[in-house]
């Protein structure tokens, strides 16, 4: 009973061992001098290695992949278990086998090795193995996408295995090697299908590919089931949800199962000293309460989102939304990740509070509003958003209202007001309806849902909302006269274009991504926003190169009714 079984596992681990070996990878380090990663950290590959170290380099990497395969069926006469251990090897790694950290591509080098080995010491069809490699180069040259080629070709090379005599236990092993290619190739499946995987022969999205383009990663969540399924790779579970195949506690435990994904992408953003800007959209599928709820698997599912956006070659990745909160606001996300800059985007947001509230109270003098007379409301004036905002616009009203869920910090505060404003009536309410006489209404809460209704507003009032989901409901658009102006929105430079709909309005995206876009561009990577805490430095320098490249912090009423949702 344990010969046979030793059979089957010793090829395989001898394949997956010398599999896992790196070979590539110090051929790169020894001819350039350069870690693999600095390459290309998404994925090293022929095309990838031809495009940054020229055709020569290529082509050695590719043949010593080869080698790699056929050594290993030489070795073992052909034994297809070592087949599949080496292609597993090759594309799993055990770390402590990789000899360094070596990007891997698809194996087609060490499949095309392992397929020579094949023919060469066994006594399968010559055509059995040559068609599926003809195969592939004609998917290859059709679509342009090679994971489609590679599992193209190994979906023939299994049904001709199937369909022809041979040994059973090579039928077995390819079907398992399709099913390892086919699960390592997922991604490149859900990348093709939201349109964000690279053609042969076009720039992939990774560092180097254009020296000239600015390079960033930004992790969004869905703020709404309905959200899960904006990219197209995952329009299925909405089919599913609505045919009502897929209840939805069921899809919510599914949800939190999924890894982050490259669900889109950010172009067109031409910074004003004439550089473009991209941005990777990385998704991730926790909902705001689930995040709230499972602090410490939020935390993972940015690291991994922060790791993913290292592979794709990003300088920075900024955390969006309920994850600028998760692991101390970053701080655990950054110690996880060294190699990666990351920031909740708190000091730029801060700076767009700054610069647009002098402005709002502005245009609502020029409307004819009267400031002296007027009664401000701040929501959530608990935060630290909202208690800077109540500090800004004490001195400017007769009467402020600052709401909150806890009174006796509220009270605090408004204690703290009075003594520096004491022209200004200042009181504390933990009650939301306390808004309904305020001409001017500031809201910066943390819920995840709606806290501002129609009966809560005045007639004619204006509203800046800065809570992220939006914290009024968009029936409160349906009152005469308010306005509501989008708080912490700002529009960068050139003609944006998102390949998913972000709900912040088109060519609009967050502070928390615009502060991810200005650090790349600048490289001021010690400006990151980690931690509780916000310099004062640091939102001057954000509100100064933010202008200086071109960004604009709005402050209108943009009447986007989509502002209610916020990836």
């Amino acid at each position: 009973m344990i010969a046979p079984i030793l059979s089957l596992v010793a090829p395989f681990l001898f394949g997956f061992a010398i599999g896992s070996l790196s070979i590539g990878g110090l051929f790169v380090k020894w001819t350039t001098g350069k870690d693999p990663v600095d390459v290309n950290a998404h994925a090293l590959g022929i095309e990838n290695t031809f495009r940054f170290l020229g055709a020569p380099a290529a082509l050695v990497a590719f043949f010593l992949d080869c080698v790699k395969g056929f050594l290993v069926l030489a070795l073992t006469q052909g034994n297809p278990w070592a087949a599949l251990g080496v292609v597993s090897g090759h594309l799993f790694p055990l770390p402590r086998l990789r000899l360094i950290d070596q990007p891997r591509g698809r194996g087609n080098g060490v499949l095309l090795g392992v397929l020579a080995g094949l023919s060469s010491f066994t006594e399968i069809n010559y055509w059995v193995l040559a068609f599926p490699v003809l195969f592939y180069a004609a998917l290859l040259a059709l679509t342009g996408y090679a994971a489609i080629a590679t599992v193209g070709g190994l979906f023939l090379l299994t049904a001709l295995t199937l369909f022809t005599a041979g040994p059973e236990s090579f039928k077995i092993v390819t079907i398992l090697l399709l099913l390892v290619v086919l699960w390592q190739n997922k991604s490149g499946f859900s990348r093709i299908v939201d349109g964000t995987e690279a053609k042969l022969g076009t720039p992939p999205h990774v560092r180097g590919a254009n020296p000239e383009a600015v390079l960033a990663a930004f992790m969004v969540h869905p703020m709404t089931v309905d959200d899960l399924w904006q990219p197209r790779s995952l329009g299925w579970l909405g089919t599913l949800v609505r045919r009502g195949r897929l209840p939805e506690p069921i899809l919510r435990r599914f949800m939190m199962l999924l890894r982050p994904q490259v669900h889109g992408e950010i172009t067109g953003i031409r910074l004003e000293d004439g550089r473009e800007l991209r941005v990777l959209l990385i998704s991730g599928t926790f909902l705001p309460d689930q995040i709230r709820d499972h602090p410490d698997l939020a935390t993972r599912l940015a690291i991994r989102g922060a790791r993913l956006a290292k592979e794709f070659g990003a300088e920075a990745f900024g955390l969006g939304a309920f994850l600028s909160t998760v692991g101390r606001k970053g701080l655990d996300v950054q110690s996880a990740v060294p190699g990666i800059t990351i920031t909740n985007g708190g000091a730029y947001t801060a700076a767009t509070v700054r610069e647009a509230v002098p402005g709002l109270l502005e245009r609502y003098r020029l409307e004819g509003g009267v400031l002296e007379s007027a009664t401000a409301a701040v929501i959530g004036a608990n935060g630290v958003v909202g208690f800077g905002v109540a500090r800004m616009i004490a001195p400017h009203v007769k009467s402020l209202i600052l709401v909150g869920t806890d009174i006796d910090r509220l009270e605090r505060s408004a204690d703290t007001l009075r003594r520096k404003f004491v022209d200004t009536k200042i009181v504390a309410h933990t009650d939301i309806a306390s808004i309904g006489v305020a001409d001017l209404v500031f809201t910066a809460t943390s819920d995840p849902n709606p806290v501002v209704f129609p009966e809560h507003v005045k007639p004619g009032a204006w509203l800046y909302d800065l809570g992220r989901p939006a914290d009024i409901a968009p029936s409160v658009r349906e009152v005469p006269g308010v306005h509501i102006i989008p708080g912490g929105v700002v529009k960068p430079p050139g003609e944006m274009r998102s390949s998913i709909n972000i709900h912040f309005g088109d060519g609009m995206v967050p502070a928390c991504m615009a502060e991810t876009m200005i650090m790349t561009a600048t490289k001021a990577f010690d400006r990151a926003s980690l931690g509780p805490a916000t310099k004062t430095a640091d939102i001057a320098f954000y509100l100064r190169e933010g202008k200086r490249l071109g960004f604009e912090v709005v402050t209108r009423d943009e009447r986007v009714a989509e502002l209610e949702e916020v990836v």
